[in-house]
């Protein structure tokens, strides 16, 4: 077993899962709690999944970053709206020469976490994952699991698969996560934009389910005339994403158990939305490059609406 310890920053539906899951298969794991820290300090995680209900009983929880000890491997699965917190948590919690993974959604978040901690290595994670938090400390795990990773370069340029990028997919690997290494982590995240941006948005405008917006023919149109657009926004980014990886998109959806989106979760719960890394990070990035996405514009503008209307 490897000697490499993890932090996991956001113990919630996507954290609590896979630091769950890595704990379970015997690796080192620290934990970073906000409401559920007494609890889960008493009583640790408890995860319901497809693949076989656990409970860890006993966790490295803490409350304070501070606290924690300094770690090989920093894993970033907070919602990106809580990146302004970034500058205070990543610093003490990294080892140097260590790894930042950041497990989060939308487009240019690891270029933030290079600005905020130098001399470490920034890999982005992919996660394909139905999974909600359903109490304290309790965790179901509905789908999926799936990460693809990518290495981090300036100006995302494609890289290589490094040997620590092996090390951490051999480590999740174990716990029985798959794993995909990818040379351009770009191209990943504008395939991983190709589900969110539809699913995400549309479940919160329309307010439904997957499986409805799957089964009705007006939203069916809907999803894949933004699907299509995704398309276009990574073309003028130089990535070509083929029909065929639209077309698994829609037949993992509909094969998918009825999925409520994690966005349509945080807008039930009114927490604020992840508009910006989603929506309008690619948007900024496409109307640089000379193209406008009006379908993408239109569902953006509505999200920034209802997302203060529901605020207040």
């Amino acid at each position: 077993m490897c000697d490499r310890k993890y932090a996991i920053l956001g113990t919630g539906a996507l954290g609590g899962f896979y630091g769950a899951r890595l704990q379970k298969a015997g690796l080192d794991v620290h934990f970073l709690l906000k409401s559920d820290y007494e609890h889960v300090s008493k009583s640790g995680l408890v995860v319901d999944s497809k693949d076989g209900d656990f409970i860890i009983p006993q966790v490295n929880a803490y409350n304070d970053v501070n606290k924690m000890p300094q770690c090989d491997v920093v894993v970033i699965a907070l919602k990106t709206t809580q990146n302004y917190l970034l500058p205070k948590l990543l610093p003490p919690v990294v080892k140097d020469h260590g790894v930042v993974l950041v497990l989060q959604n939308g487009l240019g978040v690891e270029e933030e976490v290079a600005q905020i901690v130098g001399n470490v290595t920034v890999i982005g994670g992919l996660c394909f994952l139905c999974s909600n938090k359903v109490g304290l400390g309790h965790i179901r795990h509905l789908d999926y699991g799936k990460i693809t990773m990518g290495e981090y370069t300036h100006q995302y340029y494609p890289s290589r698969i490094t040997a620590r990028m092996q090390q951490i997919a051999d480590d999740f690997n174990s716990a029985g996560i798959p794993i995909e290494l990818a040379e351009d982590l770009l191209l990943a995240r504008w395939q991983k934009l190709v589900w969110n941006i539809p699913y995400n948005g549309l479940s919160v405008i329309l307010n439904a389910r997957t499986d409805e917006l799957m089964a009705d023919a007006n939203t069916r149109i809907l999803v894949e005339q933004l699907m299509n657009e995704v398309v276009a926004g990574a073309k003028s980014a130089g990535r070509i994403i083929p029909d065929s990886f639209m077309q698994t998109m829609l037949n993992y959806t509909l094969k998918m158990k009825p999925y409520r989106t994690s966005m349509k979760i945080d807008y039930d719960e009114r927490r604020p939305l992840e508009v910006e890394a989603i929506f309008g990070n690619p948007l900024r990035k496409t109307q640089a490059a000379g193209v406008n996405l009006p379908q993408i514009n239109c569902v953006y503008h509505q999200l920034k609406f209802l997302d203060g209307k529901n605020r207040g």
